[in-house]
């Protein structure tokens, strides 16, 4: 089952779940895009605001009002979660209006094949070497198993003396849970390492719970401001007009 948190405050950029988009909510592209994904049952969306619910609820989603108190996307899905009867359970980002259903199913899969693994996410190398010194871009290290090692906003790997040719990855922020596992997510404590870097998902590594990272090709456009949108917005009109 997938999960799409959209609340209607944000910092940057108030109400951008609901900006237009080619005549469409942003949320509702979200929405159409991650319900196009093969290995999910069904999707909703949590929120919190009135305009957002009776947003989505014109459009044909399914909806659920949420709690006002969370303090972090990945709770109230799992208030979501709660109520329902899947075992797993994708967190998918509201102001994704280009996320691709197949690499929705990607993170899906090892949760499927390997019951015993908790927690999924994504991948992606970089190609834009500005990015691997962005802290805003967060980079990742696997192990042979496609585990986990580390994520950080800091260049991971160092290369001692610019040797090496080792590629960086950053992190896809799409996150696949299996559900009992998210159920008690928030209360396992907040360690060091989340505290410093500031990423919730070092939590489960720090409690020793490993987390699966897939490699996908599906770049992340996120809307975080009115810049955002205009250069997502131009995307529809080129790339994807044709697309309904």
């Amino acid at each position: 089952m997938g999960v799409i948190p959209a609340r209607f405050s944000s910092t940057r950029f108030p109400g951008k779940v609901l900006a237009p988009i080619s005549s469409k909510p942003m949320l509702q592209h979200v929405y159409e895009r991650a319900s196009q994904a093969r290995y999910l049952s069904s999707t909703i969306i949590a929120t919190d605001d009135e305009k957002v619910f009776e947003a989505a609820r014109n459009f044909g989603a399914r909806v659920r009002m949420t709690r006002p108190d969370h303090l972090s996307g990945t709770d109230r899905v799992a208030e979501v979660a709660s109520t329902e009867t899947a075992e797993i359970i994708v967190n998918i980002q509201g102001d994704e209006p280009l996320i691709d259903p197949a690499a929705i199913d990607a993170a899906i899969l090892p949760l499927v094949h390997e019951p015993e693994v908790q927690m999924a996410t994504l991948k992606k190398r970089i190609e834009d070497p500005r990015e691997v010194s962005d802290p805003n871009v967060v980079k990742v290290i696997t192990d042979h198993a496609g585990d986990a090692i580390y994520f950080s906003r800091c260049p991971i790997p160092y290369r001692r003396d610019g040797g090496g040719t080792t590629p960086y990855f950053k992190h896809i922020g799409l996150y696949v849970y299996q559900r009992d596992f998210l159920l008690g997510y928030s209360a396992l404590p907040v360690g060091p390492l989340e505290t410093a870097e500031r990423l919730e998902q070092l939590r489960a590594l720090e409690n020793g719970y490993r987390i699966r990272v897939t490699e996908t090709e599906y770049e992340s456009l996120g809307v975080d401001t009115p810049a955002d949108l205009e250069r997502v917005s131009r995307l529809f009109q080129t790339s994807l007009s044709g697309v309904k």
